[in-house]
Parts: C-alpha cells; sequence; structure tokens
C-alpha cells in the first residue's frame, strides 16, 4: 500500500515546492536572480573541483535572491554544463594569452597542461556564467510572471463567477 502512495507524494510533493517558487514573496526577479546565480556558478564549479558551489550561498544573501531559485538554477547549468564546457575552453583560451605556461617544479607535465585546461574552464565558465546568468535571469523572470499572470485572470474570473452567482441569491433573499 505505501509503495502506491510514494510516488503520489513525491509528485505532490514537487508540486508543492514548485507552488512555493512561483508564489515566492519577492516575486519573479526575487527567484529570477537565484536561478541566473546558480546556473552562472555551476559554469565554473567542475574545474574548481565543486568548491565554486558554496559561492552560492554569500551571492543569494548579497543580492537578496532565492536559494530554492539558484538550487534549481545549479541543478540545470549540470544538464547544459557538458556542451558549455566546450564553449568555456574556447572563450577561456581566447580571453588568456597564447603564450601562458604553467609549470608546477617537480610534477609531470601533464599536470601543467590539466592545470592550464582547468583555467582555461574557469576564465571562460565565468565569462559565459555571467552572460547565461543575464538570459535566464530575463527568461525565467518573465515566465513567472507569465505564470502569476494567468493565475491571477483565472482568480479573477472565478470571483466574478462566484459574485455572479451569489450577489442574486443574496439580493432576492434581502427584499
Amino acid at each position: 500500500m505505501s509503495k502506491n502512495r510514494k510516488p503520489r507524494s513525491i509528485k505532490r510533493w514537487i508540486k508543492y515546492k514548485y507552488s512555493q517558487l512561483m508564489r515566492a514573496p519577492g516575486g519573479a526577479s526575487f527567484v529570477a536572480l537565484g536561478f541566473a546565480i546558480g546556473i552562472a556558478v555551476e559554469m565554473f564549479t567542475l574545474p574548481t573541483y565543486g568548491l565554486a558551489f558554496f559561492l552560492i550561498f554569500p551571492l543569494i544573501y548579497w543580492l537578496n535572491a532565492s536559494l530554492a531559485g539558484a538550487l534549481l538554477g545549479f541543478v540545470v547549468g549540470k544538464v547544459i554544463y557538458i556542451p558549455a564546457a566546450f564553449v568555456n575552453s574556447m572563450v577561456g583560451g581566447w580571453v588568456l594569452p597564447t603564450n601562458l605556461k604553467i609549470h608546477v617544479p617537480l610534477a609531470p607535465e601533464w599536470i601543467d597542461h590539466i592545470l592550464l585546461v582547468n583555467l582555461k574552464l574557469i576564465v571562460g565558465g565565468i565569462i559565459d556564467g555571467i552572460l547565461l546568468g543575464f538570459v535566464f535571469y530575463f527568461s525565467v523572470r518573465w515566465a513567472i510572471q507569465l505564470v502569476a499572470d494567468k493565475r491571477r485572470e483565472k482568480r479573477k474570473e472565478r470571483r466574478t463567477m462566484f459574485e455572479a452567482v451569489v450577489t442574486p441569491k443574496s439580493n432576492h433573499a434581502t427584499e
């Protein structure tokens, strides 16, 4: 019996969290800013071995954004990271000097190469993350605002229908 209830309760929990996110007190900008922060930080978190994830918390606090939105943006960033990593590396290669060499004493040459590739990924990821953050901020804010407007319109329709049904009965009862 509990096996049948689990998926429904998970589905219900996800729906509940979605409603909470859509009805966040800060509005669409609050959630969209959190989402943009999450996706921007994800673009350079892999070469930093996950330590960039901890950058989300001070950014959320400093910019007054949604933590749930940031975590959602972080997860979406994980999904799109593999194709974006190639772009990050190219952008990092364009920005960094071409004659840049990294040399760690007493380390094999392949370590130097890995560090150079990671540096390109970090620099390119920061630039691409900021650009993706701007793009996703406006698109997520627009989508959340659209959902809120539809919800407001639906409530308005229901209220007018309810008033149309209730008002004649109450007027008739008072006469």
